[in-house]
């Protein structure tokens, strides 16, 4: 089975330059560069079916060919890569960087080629630390080689790419308040129209993809279509970092084919639950996706699949529930984070997560009131999609409308029984306070 994405992976020491260049490195920047137009270019990964692995899933090469080319475009142009994982439960992107961030620089460069971008920036989440020195050096090396800079391998095309770490807020995941931020405003999301495709970054043409997508790009470039089309299992193109975290045996991140299921997932590379432990659920794709339970663990995990289902593919990233965790408290801790990262812009978000964590934390320490539930089920509806002025909330509510469903036993007998059935009293949460949150 191939895993182009991390068949060069080394975490104790990426290569460098020209041990990239070595295993093949850099070689679709030459084939691309010197042999196709930018139009050619977008169209091969269009047809590779290569869809954004941030989360959307729509078609990277469709959302390229929305960008204004010819001598009328605008610029400067600008390529974007959101490395702002700050989603709960997703570290993909984090192997990726630190394990061999010339692969994403190389993707970076094609694509920015492709829709004739000028200047590339990467959004890297301030806490990966160790990603950001690594990137800086690799961005010496592709400059001294001539892939960065004016006039790439005497093309007269140019691309300056450029490092900014994030301050530590999730919203700024969002594409068009990542672009706020970048622009030194206030991280809240843009309305749409106009997209940033043809007004981004300071009003000029603009593309944003994750990490993960923009690795694709160099091994579509240099092995065909019909190449990444078969790493699949579904009609999704290519391979997947999918990754499990929970009371498994294995928890950690793997390259596989799109489409694997969720209970190869599970029992296969993350080993099975924890000996003692029953799985009851999961998240599929990250903290922001409807739960699947054991009637699902046979779903293909692309995106056709699993929204059949009743959730998203997301990140691809499974958050696993087991029997001996509380579903009130699991859902309680997401909800707490939400609430903490709106950015506050629209009411429904700014009011109604807080009070979706405030009657959580309360059935939690035994002070649950009829009432509650139906309150609860409100809030999942008037948070949802259209509700609200960008995704985050409708994201934030999928676990508890899902809890609802699957766990809504657990949720009663909280109000019931006065208590976490789960544990003491004196075990129950604490109500935050601004000095707990870090």
């Amino acid at each position: 089975m191939e895993r182009p994405l991390t068949k060069n992976i080394n975490q104790a020491q990426p290569l460098n330059l020209k041990e990239y260049e070595a295993v093949g490195g850099y070689a679709a920047v030459r084939k691309v560069i010197q042999g196709m137009t930018p139009q050619e270019v977008q169209k091969v990964v269009q047809d590779s079916t290569l869809k954004g692995r941030g989360g959307a899933g729509f078609n990277t090469g469709m959302k390229w060919s929305f960008v204004p080319m010819g001598p009328d475009a605008r610029h400067p142009k600008y390529l974007i890569a959101n490395a702002d994982e700050m989603e709960p439960g997703t570290f993909k992107d984090r192997l990726l960087l630190e394990g061999n961030p010339h692969q994403l620089i190389e993707g970076m460069i094609l694509s920015a080629y492709a829709i004739q971008a000028d200047i590339s920036y990467i959004f890297l989440r301030w806490a990966y630390r160790k990603a950001a020195q690594l990137l800086r050096k690799c961005f010496a090396e592709a400059y001294e080689a001539g892939y960065l800079g004016k006039n790439i391998l005497g093309s007269g095309w140019s691309l300056e790419m450029y490092l900014h770490t994030g301050v530590g807020r999730y919203i700024c995941g969002e594409e068009t308040a990542l672009l706020n931020a970048l622009e030194g405003k206030r991280a809240t999301p843009r309305a749409k129209p106009p997209f940033p495709q043809v007004s981004g970054l300071f009003g000029k043409p603009t593309i944003v993809n994750n990490v993960e997508t923009f690795c694709c790009i160099p091994h579509i470039l240099n092995n065909g279509v019909e190449w990444f089309k078969g790493l699949s299992k579904s009609e999704d193109g290519g391979t997947k970092i999918y990754g499990v975290s929970g009371k498994v045996k294995r928890p950690g991140a793997w390259e596989l084919p799109m489409g694997v299921t969720m209970r190869e997932l599970l029992e296969e590379h993350a080993g099975g639950m924890l000996d003692g432990y029953q799985f009851r659920g999961a998240l599929p794709g990250g903290a922001s996706t409807d739960f699947l339970t054991a009637d699902h663990l046979d779903v293909k995990m692309d995106f056709k699949s699993v929204a059949a289902a009743g959730s998203r593919l997301g990140t691809g990233t499974m958050v696993v529930l087991d029997d001996a965790t509380c579903p009130v408290g699991f859902v309680h801790n997401l909800q707490h984070f939400f609430a903490q990262e709106s950015c506050g812009w629209c009411t429904p978000c700014r009011e109604g997560l807080p009070w979706v964590e405030k009657i959580l934390l309360r059935m939690e320490q035994g002070r649950g009131k009829t009432g509650d539930i139906e309150l609860l089920e409100m809030h999942s509806k008037m948070l949802g999609p259209g509700n609200t002025f960008c995704a985050l909330a409708p994201g934030a509510v999928e676990p508890l409308q899902s809890a609802l469903k699957y766990f809504r036993e657990d949720f009663e007998r909280h109000i019931i029984e006065g208590k976490c059935p789960y544990h003491s009293a004196t075990e129950a949460p604490k109500r935050f306070s601004k000095s707990m949150v870090v």
